[in-house]
Parts: C-alpha cells; sequence; structure tokens
C-alpha cells in the first residue's frame, strides 16, 4: 500500500467513526465532497494547513495523520476568502467543478488565508473586497507581500472598488454573482501563469 492509499484508508476509518459523511466533513473544512472523496481514494494528498484541520475535525491529533502525509504537491492551489459561509461554500463548489485539477481551500478570514499563504505555494487567491472587519484590498497586498506572484481576484458586488484592484494590480476583477465562465474567463488571463 503506497502512502496516498494509507492515508486515504485512515481519513476514512477516522471520518466513519466520527459519523461524518463525505460531504458533512467537507463542509466543516470549506472544501467539496469530491476533494475528500479524492483523499479518501488515494488519488490526492491534503496540505499540512488542511491536515490541521482535519484533525480538530476529526478529534485526532495532527501526528496521528501525518505520519503517512508526503511533503510535495503537484496541481494549482487556489483559495477563496469570503465571509459569508454559504457564498463561500458556493463558490468553493463553481471553482473546484469548473477547475477539477486544482485544490481549492475556502476560508472565512483574512487571518486564516494570510497563515495558509504563509505556509503553502497559492497560485490564486480570490478575495472578497468588503470581509467582516477588514478590506480584502489590504488583504491583497499582505498576501502579495508574501507571495509575489499570487494572482489576486477580486470577488465583489460592487463596481466602486474597481480603481483599487487595479492600482494593486490585481489578475482580476469579478462582480458576483460567480458562474463558470467567469472563473474560466479569469483563469485564461492571469497575470502570473500557472501550471496545470
Amino acid at each position: 500500500m503506497n502512502v496516498l492509499e494509507s492515508f486515504g484508508e485512515k481519513l476514512h476509518t477516522l471520518r466513519v467513526e466520527k459519523g461524518l459523511t463525505q460531504r458533512q466533513l467537507a463542509d466543516a473544512l470549506f472544501i467539496t465532497r469530491k476533494t475528500v472523496s479524492n483523499w479518501e481514494a488515494g488519488i490526492r494528498m491534503p496540505d499540512v494547513v488542511m491536515l490541521t484541520r482535519l484533525s480538530r475535525t476529526l478529534g485526532v491529533k495532527p501526528y496521528e495523520l501525518m505520519d503517512v502525509y508526503p511533503s510535495e504537491k503537484d496541481s494549482p492551489t487556489l483559495i477563496i476568502v469570503e465571509d459569508e459561509q454559504d457564498i463561500l461554500t458556493g463558490f468553493i463548489h463553481i471553482v473546484s467543478d469548473t477547475l477539477p485539477e486544482a485544490q481549492v481551500y475556502g476560508f472565512q478570514t483574512g487571518k486564516e488565508s494570510l497563515e495558509f499563504v504563509e505556509a503553502n505555494r497559492v497560485d490564486v487567491a480570490f478575495l472578497d473586497v468588503e470581509l467582516f472587519g477588514e478590506s480584502g484590498i489590504d488583504l491583497a497586498g499582505k498576501l502579495s507581500a508574501v507571495n509575489p506572484t499570487i494572482n489576486v481576484i477580486f470577488l465583489t458586488g460592487h463596481s466602486e472598488y474597481t480603481f483599487d484592484a487595479l492600482q494593486m494590480h490585481c489578475s482580476g476583477y469579478l462582480l458576483k454573482p460567480l458562474t463558470p465562465e467567469k472563473v474560466l474567463h479569469e483563469m485564461s488571463h492571469l497575470r502570473f501563469p500557472i501550471q496545470g
């Protein structure tokens, strides 16, 4: 049994012991059920930050999952930062379904997303412009300071932030609602091209 299969088997066992469906675990982690399914099938692995979230959700110590955890990733990583949980969950599903080769992670706060970017290579960040208690524009500056080649695509229901976004030299500016067509269009015009 290889490392991916071993991790998948361990995750499946822990999830079932906790009485969670793949959907329930995915919703608790702000990811898609398909991502959980891929982990359990030994197709993909979560990164270290997601592994920490998994351990908290499943009520185990991180090292219980880390002993079978590999260190490399091979697919593009995208994050979505949106403070409204239902909208975040919907965006994750849209982006994951539109870009099945990508690993997509959701965050409700700038602090969580910044910690993730500090610990991981992130290719694209979809940021809500108006986050609760913070500015998506300010967050974009912080993320770019950590990773100068991160592609920032702003998500908003308001067009008045366009100038500020352009001043950040962002990769895109999408007006809500998010659609697969909008995602594909912005991904084909990234400022810093990515592989995958």
